[in-house]
């Protein structure tokens, strides 16, 4: 296969840092697959393991600070919402602050004009692992990451518990379908 002909797909983990950000990075680094953690700024305490993330070659965006539904919010209120949370990251963790995902996949005109003002590239995804929803389902989480595979494509997963003990097969699968794994 030549360079061309490789395929890459990039993993994302919305709604961190969490409880599980260790095992989640534990198995990354096992793996050598470099992600992107998009945090809200609410749960990023500067004694979370946030420096791991930056040491290890991963990229951390913001998620606002609190999660709220962005299309709902008039246009100060979405600017404040990255605002601050790029704020707030960038003062803890020391690195500026560049993607932004809107939570629920929801955002408007003035959602892109706060994010374009800010300098934040906004970054949606392709296949969304439904991790979420499907914690008693581990097969149907990994299923909806392999079986929608495609070059290019940008994975939705969550810092979860469940999606920490699916991880080492979605990995092991999409690298067994030809993929890499690669960062915007």
């Amino acid at each position: 296969m030549s360079p061309s002909d490789k395929k890459s797909v990039v993993l994302t983990f919305d709604d961190g840092p969490s409880s599980v950000l260790t095992q989640t990075l534990d198995i990354l680094k096992q793996e050598d697959v470099p992600a992107i953690f998009f945090w809200q700024s609410r749960l990023l305490y500067p004694l979370r393991p946030w420096n791991r993330v930056l040491d290890e070659g991963h990229k951390i965006g913001t998620h606002t600070i609190n999660h709220p539904n962005l299309a709902n919010l008039t246009f100060d209120q979405q600017y404040k919402q990255l605002a601050t949370s790029v704020s707030e990251i960038e003062s803890i963790t020391g690195q500026k602050v560049t993607l932004f995902r809107p939570p629920f996949g929801q955002y408007n005109r003035d959602t892109i004009k706060a994010a374009e003002r800010l300098g934040l590239t906004t970054v949606m995804w392709r296949i969304a692992a439904i991790d979420w929803e499907l914690k008693c389902d581990p097969e149907q989480i990994i299923s909806n990451v392999t079986d929608h595979l495609e070059d290019g494509a940008i994975i939705l997963l969550h810092e979860l518990q469940q999606t920490v003990q699916v991880l080492p097969e979605i990995v092991q699968t999409i690298r067994e379908k030809g993929y890499e794994f690669t960062l915007l």
